[in-house]
């Protein structure tokens, strides 16, 4: 079995000394920093050489950083000009804190250590899922924007004897930042827990990352709370996590059924 292999500092262009055509049986391709530390390092289980692009069979790579992550995939191809790999089916991306990201097809940016997708993707961690169409993200997960039709669920309470799960859907784009403890959903933002709908036109999240829940949430734009028969009305809503508090602006309106006769009241402008 002939192993290629190729040590390459963090250039966009390959050079190689192989005929267009060629195949080889096994297949090891590693890039370094300026400074000789591994940056990353690609596996597959052949390739062929075609032209300015490789295609590589079982895909295994590595990316190296403020935190390892590993990609795999059944197909990739590089591109030696730009240097891009493009990922197809089966396309799984962990990172070493656990994070897991699906999808069927990405394109693998090294030099700029971004991935971009415009397929469905489903990403996993503790306490939390996230769905959507189109993705741009580091490999590691920690800052990522959804294109459309999102929806995060996500466990609020942390201790492991309770659960109070929140679902947020929008049609997107949706950022997050975990390395801020940021997330902001724009257009059409539904946020569901128990009884409880809001919506709102836009939503940023602010987390408390020591205790794992969430310490503010900021609703513009069109806001309507509805608990029950009961609902409100607002321009801005505010929610404190620390102080479980919920503060309408902005023209508010509170319209309440009582119980009984089913009288409705309505309060504010």
């Amino acid at each position: 079995m002939l192993l290629l292999s190729f040590a390459l500092m963090d250039v966009a262009t390959f050079v190689w000394a192989n005929e267009p055509g060629q195949q080889f049986e096994g297949f090891n391709l590693q890039g370094f920093t300026e400074d000789g530390k591994k940056a990353w390092t690609v596996n597959g289980s052949n390739a062929d050489i075609l032209g300015d692009k490789i295609k590589i069979m079982d895909v295994d790579a590595e990316s190296y950083g403020d935190e390892k992550v590993f990609l795999t995939a059944q197909t990739g191809t590089i591109d030696q000009v730009s240097g891009t790999i493009h990922l197809e089916k089966d396309v799984i991306i962990t990172s070493e804190r656990g994070t897991q990201m699906t999808t069927d097809s990405l394109d693998w940016n090294r030099n700029e250590d971004l991935v971009k997708t415009d397929d469905n993707v489903l990403i996993t961690e503790k306490d939390m899922t996230m769905t959507g169409t189109g993705l741009e993200a580091h490999p590691a997960m920690k800052t990522a924007q959804f294109q459309k039709d999102v929806t995060v669920t996500m466990d609020t309470e942390p201790a492991p004897e309770t659960t109070s799960t929140i679902t947020i859907t929008s049609d997107g784009p949706m950022e997050i930042d975990q390395t801020k403890s940021y997330a902001v959903f724009q257009d059409n933002v539904v946020a569901v827990q128990a009884d409880q709908t809001l919506k709102a036109d836009r939503m940023e999240i602010f987390f408390d990352e020591v205790k794992k829940e969430i310490r503010e949430m900021i609703c513009t734009g069109h806001v309507v709370i509805i608990r029950g028969a009961n609902q409100s009305f607002a321009d801005k809503a505010v929610y404190s996590g620390t102080q479980r508090k919920l503060t309408l602006s902005g023209r508010p309106k509170l319209i309440l059924v009582t119980e009984g006769n089913n009288t409705i009241t309505a309060l504010g402008g």
